[in-house]
C-alpha cells in the first residue's frame, strides 16, 4: 500500500455504474506523488485497473492513445480502454498477464525475446493515430522543443548536474536543433521496462507520456537503459522494429540521451524515484566518459 489509499465516493459511484459492484481493491499504485492506480476485483467478470491521471494533461493523452493508436497493437499486447471520465480524470482498463520486464530474473534469450516483442510492438503504435494537422505539427515541432527544454531541466536539477555536464547537454541540444527532418510517428513516451510486462508475450502498459514526435524518441528509454547494459537486448529490438537507425537518428539518440538524464535529475528529486534518478545519473556518466559520444 503507498499513499493512494481511497477511492473518492464520486469515483467509485461512476466506476460502479460502468462495471458492476466493487467486490475489493488492491492498491498497485507507484510509490511516488501522484501515482493512483487499483485492482477492482468486480462482481462476475474480469477484474479491472481504475487509473487516475496525475493531471489533465497525463488524462487526455492516455485516453487518447487508447482510443486511437493503441488497438493497432493487437489484442493482448496493451491494457483496453474500458471506460474514461475527464472530470475524475479516470480511466478503467481491462488487465493483461505478465509482470515489467525489469522486475523479473528471465533468461538472456527469453529477454531478448521480450525486446525483440516490444520493439515488433512499437513498429505497429508507431505509425498508429492520425499524423495530419495538428498531430503532424506537434511531431515535427517534437525534437525542437526537447532542445529548447534543456535549460528548464538544468535549472531544475541544480546542483545534481556539475558545471561540466551542463556544458555537455547544452552542446548536444544545440547539436539536436541542427539535425534535418526524421520520421514521425505516435510515441509510446516512456518505452522501458519499467513498462514493458512480460509473460512468454510481451506487452506495453502505461500511455500517460504518449504523444506524436520524432520516432527515435520513443528509444531514449532503452538507449539509457536496457541497450546500455545489453547490445544483444539492442539488436533484438530493432530486428523487431524492421529495421536500424539511421545516422542521423543515431546522433539524435545520444543527443536525446543528454537532455533525458537531466529530465530524469529533475523529476525524480520532486518525486522520489531511485530508479530515475539513477539512469539520468548513469547516462550523465556514460556521457561524460565518451561511450557513445
Amino acid at each position: 500500500m503507498t499513499h493512494s489509499t481511497f477511492i473518492t465516493a464520486g469515483l467509485r459511484a461512476w466506476v460502479q455504474r460502468q462495471v458492476g459492484p466493487i467486490r475489493a481493491v488492491r492498491d498497485v499504485s507507484h510509490p511516488w506523488p501522484g501515482s493512483r492506480v487499483w485492482q477492482l476485483e468486480i462482481a462476475d467478470r474480469p477484474d479491472v485497473f481504475l487509473k487516475v491521471a496525475s493531471g489533465p494533461v497525463a488524462y487526455r493523452r492516455e485516453s487518447f492513445a487508447y482510443r486511437h493508436a493503441v488497438p493497432a497493437l493487437g489484442a493482448g499486447a496493451a491494457p483496453q480502454l474500458v471506460e474514461s471520465n475527464a472530470q475524475h480524470l479516470g480511466l478503467l482498463l481491462t488487465a493483461i498477464p505478465g509482470r515489467p520486464l525489469a522486475e523479473l530474473n528471465v533468461p538472456v534469450a527469453d529477454r531478448r525475446e521480450a525486446y525483440r516483442q516490444a520493439g515488433a510492438l512499437l513498429a505497429r503504435l508507431h505509425p498508429a493515430g492520425d499524423l495530419r494537422g495538428e498531430h503532424r505539427r506537434e511531431a515535427e515541432q517534437a525534437l525542437q522543443r526537447a532542445a529548447l527544454g534543456a535549460e528548464k531541466h538544468l535549472a531544475a536539477a541544480g546542483e545534481r548536474v556539475s558545471p561540466a555536464e551542463r556544458s555537455l547537454v547544452r552542446r548536444l541540444a544545440g547539436e539536436l536543433l541542427q539535425l534535418g527532418p526524421m520520421p514521425l510517428g505516435f510515441l509510446h513516451g516512456d518505452a522501458w521496462d519499467r513498462n514493458l510486462l512480460w509473460s512468454h508475450r510481451a506487452a506495453w502498459v502505461d500511455f500517460e507520456r504518449s504523444r506524436f514526435g520524432a520516432v527515435v524518441q520513443d528509444f531514449v528509454p532503452l538507449y539509457c537503459g536496457a541497450w546500455a547494459d545489453d547490445p544483444g537486448a539492442r539488436a533484438a529490438c530493432l530486428r523487431g522494429y524492421g529495421r536500424q537507425l539511421s545516422a542521423a537518428e543515431e546522433h539524435a539518440l545520444l543527443c536525446l540521451s543528454a537532455l533525458d538524464a537531466v529530465s530524469c535529475l529533475a523529476w525524480a528529486q520532486d518525486h522520489g524515484d531511485l530508479q530515475v534518478a539513477e539512469r539520468g545519473r548513469w547516462t550523465l556518466d556514460r556521457l561524460m566518459a565518451g561511450v557513445g559520444a
